[in-house]
């Protein structure tokens, strides 16, 4: 299926109970009081700065993470979701997160980072969140640490305005890749 100009793939991961459900359903406007554990996914289509998303919502348990790969082709920008009050999970966390950034096949892809659940009280800030994910030498591809809640929606709408930023950023570098090319 060939996308349209204004249409990006959009590939949310994440460990389980980070709360990336709970974040589509708030960016679609949806209910967000009874959300189970994601067994396999969940697609969804947002509109967005006359953006169509195709956000793919992929389980973050530790059995289904081996699939994760199986959603990778195609992926315009990476959406992961973190606990900031999980600091028991940092390490796991960081691990996925690093192992994502291996990926050939993500290589350049924008990393738009929710650090959800910053309105409960021990939820790391974003400098702990940066240094335990250990982010600082990654100069690779864009990307970018946003606090929010997805019980409220706070930083949500900044997040997303950062990701298709990008988005039509490296569209607008292919187009000058492939104009060089003719």
């Amino acid at each position: 299926m060939k996308k349209s100009e204004n249409e990006a793939r959009i590939l949310v991961l994440g460990l389980d109970n980070a709360g990336k459900t709970t974040i589509l359903r708030q960016l679609s406007s949806e209910e967000i009081d009874s959300i189970m554990p994601t067994q396999g996914f969940n697609v969804k289509s947002i509109q967005t700065a006359g953006f169509k998303l195709n956000v793919w919502d992929i389980g973050g348990q530790k059995s289904i993470r081996p699939y994760w790969r199986n959603y990778f082709a195609e992926t315009d920008a990476l959406v992961y979701v973190i606990d900031s009050a999980d600091t028991e999970r940092i390490d796991e966390c960081a691990f996925e997160l690093g192992e994502l950034m291996k990926e050939k096949v993500l290589e350049g892809v924008p990393v738009l980072i929710f650090a959800n659940k910053q309105d409960l009280m021990k939820a790391m800030d974003h400098a702990e969140i940066s240094e335990k994910l250990g982010l600082s030498g990654q100069n690779d591809r864009a990307y970018q640490i946003q606090p929010c809640s997805a019980k409220s929606g706070d930083g949500l709408e900044e997040g997303m305005e950062w990701l298709v930023e990008e988005i039509n950023q490296q569209s607008g570098d292919d187009k000058a890749a492939e104009g060089a090319k003719k």
